[in-house]
């Protein structure tokens, strides 16, 4: 059993759902040294999150922003919420980020991601003004045989 961690920055990106995959497997070459295994994506705050979804058509990743924003939508007139530290989008952005999560985990088959067909990592950015995120990426598993 071998353990890799290591820790990835995103590019800054305001309020909108990204495909984050092709980012993912370049920063993390080790992923071909693994024969069965998982990786484990965190990111490490609480306005924006993490998820495994389409990955071929982007109105979906449009579509999951607007839904989201019909669940907890912005508090323009005031009132809707108690916190608001950071702005109108504030809270709403912790709501989402708690319904959608801040991880997602994925198996390793053979030194690629064992992801079904239409699926990809999307990186959620609950803000309206750009953020740089930090991932924590660990991959754990059984190594190829050299």
């Amino acid at each position: 059993m071998s353990w890799t961690q290591k820790h990835l920055t995103l590019p800054a990106k305001s309020r909108g759902s990204y495909l984050i995959t092709d980012i993912i497997i370049s920063s993390l070459p080790e992923l071909k040294t693994y024969k069965v295994g998982l990786l484990n994506l965190f990111i490490q705050h609480t306005s924006c999150a993490l998820s495994l979804n389409e990955n071929w058509d982007e109105d979906v990743r449009e579509d999951m922003s607007d839904a989201l924003d019909r669940i907890a939508p912005e508090d323009k007139k005031g009132g809707l919420y108690r916190h608001d530290a950071e702005g109108e989008d504030d809270m709403p952005a912790h709501i989402k980020s708690a319904l959608i999560g801040a991880s997602v985990t994925i198996p390793i088959k053979d030194g690629k991601l064992a992801t079904g067909t239409w699926q990809g990592i999307w990186y959620l950015e609950f803000r309206a003004s750009k953020h740089q995120r930090k991932i924590v990426a660990t991959i754990q598993g059984e190594k190829t045989k050299a």
